[in-house]
């Protein structure tokens, strides 16, 4: 092992939390890659922190970075309940996987949504302005891509407050219990879900379209692996997107001059949403990826069997990158960003938290001029997974 000391992030206490990107800038002045000690429901783990955005694009798409945890003889929680997903295998399970995901969930399926998605984004904001203020992840981050999804998917409507406490406590865990009841209650549900789906018999919707999708070669999920590709889409499919929406406002409306450019020029809005994207991120790190074999990052030795973690949110702001990667510039040219991951892993509903993320924030911006925080923002998300705020609240 590494002589390099390790890194105890729980020392840095709550400030890291809320801006974690001057001490990702502390840790980059010292090299691009550092052991750290893990808190919350990781707490006392060990792993490797890739904080340096070319190291960090290369990290991604190395092949002896395993994601199957069979690799290493230690599944993950929700693999053991709920079954493989793409996020815990590799080639050549993995591209067998995609390919299959890939074939229901295309980009013309996407755009077909693009009516939708602007109707729904509609009736949230008929009924959240005339309020005058509102939480804004309540409002609209949260319902907007979740209802999308749920629509997507052909899940029926469920108590959306529950399923958004399940599903925070899947990405962001207070602690291992309430992660390990969260994940339980998923692993409960949706195969009674898909149960359903097969007697309803064909339908319109993503996870019907999975259970029917069938290879050239005859080749199909199956039951445990529907399950896991229902919980990946269904999971990953909206709590990203609510991050976007909610970091990418509030980028916005702490940086007034950028807010102002925006208005005046509503053809920057997808460069913006880009910028938003790298300057912060939904994401903050890649879930874990695992050594197969010996191997050298930045002249850092990793150990077969290691656990790395690949710091999104920390190589967009890698000044090697982006010059002056702090300043949040919705005319920057953000691209190659991260945030969406890179590689074979590159995240499948991109195209789709795009285009929920672009419509959301352009429906806000033109209907509510005069669009203002309101207080303080909610605390941040826990744990390194996700990058978010509980809440945002917002005046008009």
């Amino acid at each position: 092992m590494d002589g390099q000391p390790v890194v105890d992030l729980g020392e840095f206490g709550d400030a890291f939390r809320t801006d974690p990107h001057p001490y990702y800038a502390r840790l980059r002045e010292r090299g691009p890659v550092h052991r750290v000690r893990l808190g919350g429901a990781d707490e006392g783990r060990t792993a490797w922190l890739v904080v340096g955005y070319e190291e960090a694009r290369a990290a991604l798409a190395d092949p002896r970075l395993a994601k199957d945890t069979a690799r290493i003889g230690s599944p993950l929680l929700d693999e053991e309940k709920i079954g493989k997903y793409l996020l815990v295998t590799d080639p050549p399970q993995h591209t067998r996987l995609r390919s299959l995901v890939t074939r229901a969930f295309t980009m013309r399926r996407v755009e077909r949504l693009r009516p939708r998605i602007q109707r729904i984004t509609d009736e949230l904001l008929d009924e959240m302005l005339p309020r005058g203020r509102a939480d804004l992840i309540e409002a609209l981050a949260y319902p907007l891509p979740l209802t999308v999804i749920c629509e997507l998917l052909g899940v029926p409507d469920m108590d959306r407050a529950e399923f958004r406490r399940i599903s925070t406590e899947v990405v962001a865990p207070t602690d291992a219990d309430t992660e390990y009841d969260a994940i339980v209650a998923l692993s409960e549900y949706l195969p009674e879900l898909i149960e359903d789906k097969r007697r309803a018999g064909p339908t319109d919707d993503l996870l019907s379209d999975l259970i029917r999708t069938t290879a050239e070669d005859g080749d199909r999920l199956s039951p445990d692996e529907l399950s896991g590709m229902a919980y990946l889409l269904l999971i990953a499919g909206h709590e990203t997107t609510v991050n976007l929406i909610g970091n990418g406002v509030h980028a916005l409306l702490t940086h007034p001059d950028q807010l102002a450019a925006l208005r005046a020029d509503m053809s920057l809005l997808d460069g913006a949403v880009e910028e938003m994207l790298r300057y912060e991120g939904p994401v903050e790190t890649g879930t874990y990826r695992y050594a197969a074999e010996p191997l050298e990052i930045a002249g850092r030795v990793i150990e077969k069997g290691e656990s790395v973690m690949i710091g999104l949110t920390a190589a967009g702001r890698d000044a090697d990158r982006y010059a002056d990667p702090d300043r949040f510039d919705i005319r920057r040219d953000a691209r190659g960003h991260l945030a969406f991951g890179h590689g074979i892993h590159y995240c499948l509903g991109a195209p789709l938290a795009r285009l929920e993320g672009r419509i959301a924030i352009g429906a806000l911006l033109e209907r509510a001029p005069g669009l203002a925080l309101d207080g303080p923002t909610g605390e941040w998300l826990p744990g390194l997974l996700m990058r978010g705020m509980r809440s945002l609240p917002v005046r008009w």
